[in-house]
């Protein structure tokens, strides 16, 4: 309009940000060990607690009550200096025996069959006294039963620190830390990811006849058929800026995964909790990702 205000013009290339976010080298392992705590509202230190393994091998399932903190996190360190913790046994010799009941259960491959942990009723333990405390209320270990798996698997025990409420803290039922045990002497600790959305649709036998008549009842009020819900269920992505490609990028430290490959580039500060990422790794790499297509196909 004859104001001479300049005007930069820019592509979609030059919008990318200057600075670059560091890409995370990372290793794949296999974890032949999984614990969950089914029904975590009603364990207790007096009722005691289930645990469910989930494991690919025989495993040896040991629970150790009132573990020591101090000793606990000695014996990680011994993992890494002196002598790997592969059995119950090494860790118990780290431990010094500082636990207040020892229970164990072997675990078959692929049994997800609930273990009951309690401590007897002649312990006469309540609680393990105020915060902060110097015992932790469970300690699970999970080690692998064969030897021989021993020499296949990178890691070798995993170490699961549980809450258990009880008269003086009653904060809920939890996993607190989980440390993957390695057999070259490092030990990880086990963080959960924080997934922006779950994209994937309930099965036919998770759903009741009752929310499927509601389910089509509400289609049909809208205007839509139910295949077309089918059909939207199975192409919807889960990335939060441009909602049309699949999650794969998980963001450090505050391990948010919301973006896609194509979205990952611009981003300096988390889409989700707006935390500058100081680093990033893909959660399937490119040649993993062809070669699942290819599968597809």
């Amino acid at each position: 309009f004859g104001l001479g205000v300049p005007v930069i013009l820019r592509n979609s290339e030059a919008t990318e940000s200057s600075t670059r976010v560091l890409k995370k080298q990372m290793r794949q392992v296999k974890n032949p060990f999984g614990l969950e705590i089914p029904h975590p509202a009603t364990a207790s230190v007096t009722k005691g607690i289930a645990l469910t393994p989930d494991c690919l091998e025989d495993c040896v399932l040991t629970c150790y009550w009132g573990c020591s903190v101090q000793k606990l996190h000695e014996a990680l360190q011994k993992h890494v200096y002196c002598f790997r913790i592969k059995t119950p046994q090494a860790l118990e010799d780290a431990l010094y025996s500082e636990y207040l009941y020892r229970q164990q259960y072997f675990v078959k491959k692929n049994d997800k069959e609930e273990k009951y942990c309690q401590l007897p009723e002649d312990a006469q333990v309540v609680d393990f006294g105020p915060v902060p405390r110097s015992r932790y209320p469970l300690i699970a270990l999970l080690t692998l039963a064969d030897e021989e798996d021993r020499e296949i698997y990178d890691i070798v025990s995993m170490v699961a620190v549980i809450h258990i409420p009880d008269e003086s803290y009653r904060l809920s039922c939890r996993i607190l830390y989980q440390y993957l045990l390695l057999a070259q002497g490092q030990y990880h600790d086990l963080k959960q990811l924080f997934m922006s959305a779950n994209s994937t649709a309930p099965s036919a036998s998770e759903t009741s006849l009752g929310e499927s008549s509601t389910d089509r009842h509400l289609l049909e009020k809208a205007g839509l058929a139910e295949d077309a819900l089918e059909l939207h269920e199975e192409t919807s992505k889960d990335c939060v800026v441009c909602q049309n490609g699949e999650v794969n990028w998980v963001l450090l430290p505050c391990r948010h995964a919301c973006l896609c490959d194509g979205c990952v580039k611009y981003f300096q500060q988390c889409p989700m909790c707006r935390q500058f990422v100081q680093e990033s790794f893909p959660l399937c790499s490119k040649k993993e990702q062809d070669e699942d297509e290819s599968t597809r196909i």
